[in-house]
């Protein structure tokens, strides 16, 4: 008999952090390595916030705190979700988590039951599936398509919905594609949903800040308040305003379904980093003014990066709405092979011999559920990202 739990067999480590992990040994070994793995912006913390921190370290301000955040946190994510998504929340309906996957985790641990099923659009990112499966439920995953710009349709939700769906969850703008629902693609999802009052809604509003050019940024509840009580809105400080070391994540929905997260919560982690929470109150509160100048960085390279990456025969790459991220299709390699003999029979394939070859390190579709794709996160600087592009042309134009 196996000593370890049969719920872990189910679930495999994060393919994101094993790609970083590996790229870090190589560049451990002397090598050359650009990372292109990691979903983290290059940017500092901005200063007020470090400012904040320190200042919460200076009163003293390092001690427990209520399981799911302080109060103060809780009363500046209420007024962020009013002021920028018009949701109305109480304090008692908000939770405060070591990062944004913890409540997720939190959720689907305290409302998933052996047979419950959840709706996850791919590609998704990594840890959704991983997640339901180890809180007990089961991933129902619904393809969308490269020609709908990796964007589910109201046809393909309804036809993942049956009587055993408790959780729909939606990303936008996505990890891994970029890709962000308008206000009317996401109202097409929204009216399937409120037929079906036993489907909550799981939004993952992580890259909300991250939108560009005349893209909008709407999240369900905003768009048919007749969901907001059996919706989830998740997001966090970790990637506007890069903050992702710092850990914070948060959630607010019904009461009882915030007091049932406390409770999962409290029994594992207790509460977040003290000193984060107070970093993050000044995130939330204090100057939005570094957005728009680090958005404009994130454009510069989301355009080079498609522009490069559409010149490679055999690559097709959209451009995508927000985000860090950058999704092509390889369908036009498969079966090719590399100078070192490495025939490309998939994604998987294709990632770990552009790290071993030409030491680039991205991550494979498979891991996001749909072949035969990429993932680049543009979110490092222009002179690297340049360089890394240059080195997939490369190694592109060597297949044979």
């Amino acid at each position: 008999m196996s000593f370890l739990s049969t719920t872990l067999s189910r679930v495999k480590p994060s393919p994101t952090i094993a790609m970083t992990a590996k790229a870090a040994e190589l560049k451990a070994q002397g090598r050359d390595v650009i990372g292109l793995s990691a979903g983290e912006p290059d940017f500092d913390t901005p200063e007020n916030i470090r400012n904040a921190a320190k200042a919460a370290i200076d009163a003293g301000k390092t001690r427990y705190t209520a399981p799911d955040g302080i109060v103060e946190l809780k009363q500046a994510i209420c007024d962020k979700l009013k002021r920028d998504n018009g949701l109305e929340y109480t304090t008692k309906q908000v939770s405060v988590g070591t990062g944004g996957k913890q409540t997720l985790y939190n959720a689907l641990m305290a409302t998933l039951n052996e047979g419950d099923e959840v709706i996850i659009p791919a590609p998704y990112w990594v840890s959704y599936p991983d997640m339901v499966l180890l809180a007990g439920g089961t991933p129902v995953v619904a393809e969308t398509t490269l020609e709908n710009s990796f964007k589910l349709t109201a046809e393909q939700l309804e036809a993942a919905i049956t009587p055993k769906t408790k959780w729909f969850i939606f990303n936008s703008p996505s990890n891994p594609t970029g890709a962000g629902y308008s206000r009317d693609e996401l109202k097409a999802l929204t009216d399937v949903l409120v037929k079906h009052p036993h489907v909550w809604i799981m939004t993952d509003d992580m890259y909300e800040l991250l939108a560009y050019d005349d893209f909008e940024f709407c999240t369900p509840a905003e768009v048919e308040p007749s969901l907001y009580d059996r919706t989830l809105t998740c997001n966090g400080v970790s990637k506007a305003y890069a903050m992702t070391g710092w850990r914070i994540g948060y959630a607010a929905g019904p009461e009882h379904l915030i007091a049932a997260m406390r409770k999962v919560q409290s029994q594992s982690t207790s509460n977040p980093c003290t000193v984060s929470q107070w970093a993050a109150v000044e995130a939330l509160n204090g100057t939005q003014d570094f957005v728009a100048p680090n958005n404009e960085k994130f454009v510069r390279r989301r355009d080079m990066a498609v522009e490069m990456l559409n010149a490679i025969d055999g690559i097709t790459c959209p451009t995508p709405e927000g985000a860090f991220y950058v999704y092509p299709s390889i369908a036009g390699l498969i079966g090719k092979t590399t100078p070192q003999g490495t025939k490309i029979t998939d994604d998987e394939a294709f990632a770990i011999a552009l790290l071993e070859e030409k030491d680039v390190a991205i991550v494979f579709g498979a891991a996001f559920g749909l072949s035969p794709n990429f993932r680049v996160s543009y979110a490092t600087s222009d002179e690297a990202l340049k360089e890394a592009l240059t080195r997939i042309t490369d190694f592109c134009a060597s297949l044979t």
